[in-house]
């Protein structure tokens, strides 16, 4: 009797979650995991419990291309709540609150307009930061002291929203790793007041952006140039080391090489080429 063979169908897909408050970005995750039944998934960049929003995911071999992506600025929309005291600089864990003076309008403005550029900001403790292999809110949420390291964040622009005391609510675009509720803090420093963020939303990731689960072409999001390849389509298909001569552009640099049903991304340096990532399949994207 003849055996049937069945070949096993990955799924490929990238799109774009609006992850609700209050939930961790991998409990979120999972269950886009069982709604797809498909375990090989994952996310780039977390979001902290407290905040919602834009949360990139993708299943299958489109799991590995978070690091090729353009996913720089990234947007928020946050307020801030004066006078509140917070371990963590969100409504997480307020351990103060206490009534600030109402400012002036134009005081706000012109205060959320001097941070746009580079900052130096010491990440928050109740972040995802690793600290000797661990999380540092993992340790911070057990008691433990520890240090973070300075970092820079670059605040691109800044929009000022709305004031009604003592909230207020701006929009900014900053460079990836950095942290809104360091911003806010650095903001309440020169304002010479306390407070916390009492919302964070994501609204954008480079060109991501939430548009209801819509299923995303990967090749529009990559961050790389395209280069082409002259020779035979079999040495890619199993991955066949390449030479320089197959390929037009021969300058050093990483390059995405197009086929008719799958790309490759490739490294040239010193003239020689290097497979980074071989046979991704491309998206036939249906949204009707």
């Amino acid at each position: 009797m003849q055996k049937r063979v069945y070949e096993k169908y990955e799924l490929n897909k990238l799109f774009v979650v609006n992850k609700p408050m209050f939930i961790s970005s991998n409990f979120y995750l999972n269950k886009f995991k069982r709604l797809y039944k498909n375990k090989k998934a994952g996310f780039s960049g977390t979001l902290d419990p407290f905040a919602k929003g834009c949360l990139i995911v993708a299943f299958g071999q489109y799991a590995k291309l978070f690091k090729y992506f353009k996913k720089t600025p990234k947007r928020y929309k946050a307020v801030i709540w004066l006078g509140v005291s917070s371990e963590s600089f969100d409504i997480e864990r307020v351990y103060d609150i206490k009534l600030e003076e109402k400012l002036e309008q134009s005081f706000i403005e012109e205060e959320l307009n001097k941070l746009v550029g580079d900052l130096e900001y010491i990440p928050p403790k109740f972040s995802a930061k690793r600290v000797n292999g661990l999380k540092a809110y993992e340790l911070a949420r057990e008691g433990l002291d520890f240090e973070l390291e300075k970092s820079i964040m670059k605040v691109f622009d800044i929009k000022f929203l709305k004031y009604n005391h003592p909230f207020i609510s701006f929009e900014a675009s900053v460079s990836e790793g950095s942290y809104i509720r360091s911003l806010a803090q650095i903001f309440l420093e020169r304002i010479e007041c306390t407070g916390t963020l009492s919302y964070l939303e994501r609204l954008s990731e480079g060109e991501f952006k939430f548009q209801n689960h819509k299923e995303l072409n990967p090749l529009d999001f990559l961050d790389l140039e395209k280069n082409i390849y002259t020779g035979t389509k079999e040495w890619l298909d199993v991955g066949r080391k390449i030479s320089i001569d197959y390929i037009l552009n021969k300058k050093d640099g990483k390059y995405i090489i197009e086929l008719d049903d799958f790309f490759s991304i490739i490294e040239i340096k010193d003239e020689d080429v290097t497979y980074l990532l071989n046979k991704i399949p491309k998206q036939k994207v249906n949204n009707d």
